[in-house]
């Protein structure tokens, strides 16, 4: 019997509807709809400025609206959890820092959540040093004349952070671990109460990003003692580092990085990763970063791979060592 190729047609899209799917659908390439970017904080915060300014570029290069979804919670981890939870298919990612990547996992055991197994590491995004800053009214210049007071003082410094895991909070226990001090945390709930505190002096020493410290800095309302780069930074060019302080191993970036959920395709893995550091080279993009103070990464996923290893692995001993617990 001859079937007449438009009844085999309607036979085939039939079969395709009870199926739940549609045969365009199906063929359509990737991307054919819009992008949700995950920011697993409130809005204004790094990684939100960071990925609203690399999703214009992006947006253009993929064909498709890239849409921020602001999804606080558990320092980035209820919006890590629920990007892992997502199809792989390319439509959901995620900007993160280093305390979602690397800090907060190792913090929050029982979560049952490991960024290395659940997501595909796709790019580091940017980084910045931090730098080490103190209340004008604490009678030291110089990391060594800190380290002096703290021990002729030990556990009355109070060393400011934005939360208990923040790597201001962490980047003090090294600091710590690496001098044999003693100091006092105090976590406040975000870093710009933390900044406010050390100017009033109610808070002695803040260990913080450059980009949020150096207007402060420059308006001598705090005295900066090193930054935790490898050299010196252009920001802040009489400002020394830490191992020409004599600190030595307190090398430290805080960093943003860009992810999906795990096993995502070859095919859509080549489209999105390349499109995802192209945003972040776009020159416009970088000019505004850098003006934040951040150093554009853009790194591949390989790169981002063994760098989250390493991060978490001395996050961990850090942690470890000191016995610290989550809030």
């Amino acid at each position: 019997m001859r079937i007449e190729s438009k009844s085999w047609g309607c036979a085939l899209i039939a079969v395709a509807l009870a199926c739940g799917t549609s045969l365009a659908t199906a063929a359509d390439p990737y991307p054919s709809r819009p992008i949700v970017a995950t920011v697993p904080f409130p809005p204004g915060g790094s990684s939100d400025a960071v990925m609203r300014a690399a999703s214009v570029p992006m947006s253009k290069l993929l064909g498709q609206p890239v849409v921020l979804d602001n999804k606080p919670g558990a320092n980035g981890t209820v919006g890590a959890q629920a990007v892992a939870r997502a199809p792989a298919d390319g439509y959901s990612i995620i900007i993160g820092s280093v305390g979602t990547w690397a800090i907060t996992p190792t913090l929050l055991k029982g979560k049952d959540f490991d960024p290395r197994r659940d997501l595909t590491p796709l790019t580091v995004a940017v980084r910045t040093p931090n730098v080490m800053v103190v209340s004008p009214s604490l009678p030291v210049s110089t990391v060594a004349d800190l380290v002096k007071y703290m021990k002729a003082n030990p556990g009355k410094v109070a060393f400011a952070s934005a939360g208990i895991g923040s790597t201001d909070h962490l980047t003090s226990v090294l600091f710590w671990q690496k001098t044999g001090t003693d100091g006092v945390h105090v976590a406040y709930r975000g870093g710009g109460a933390a900044i406010t505190d050390v100017m009033a002096g109610h808070s002695q020493v803040l260990i913080s990003n450059v980009g949020v410290l150096a207007a402060h800095i420059k308006a001598g309302k705090l005295k900066a003692l090193a930054v935790t780069s490898e050299s010196r930074i252009p920001e802040l060019s009489e400002v020394p580092t830490m191992k020409e302080a004599g600190v030595q191993g307190l090398e430290v970036y805080s960093w943003q990085g860009i992810g999906a959920p795990k096993n995502l395709p070859p095919a859509v893995l080549a489209k999105l990763q390349p499109a995802i550091v192209a945003s972040l080279k776009d020159p416009e993009v970088a000019k505004v970063l850098a003006a934040s103070g951040f150093e554009v990464v853009a790194s591949s996923p390989e790169a981002f791979a063994s760098l989250l290893d390493s991060e978490t692995k001395r996050w961990k001993a850090v942690i470890d060592t000191a016995g610290i617990k989550p809030e």
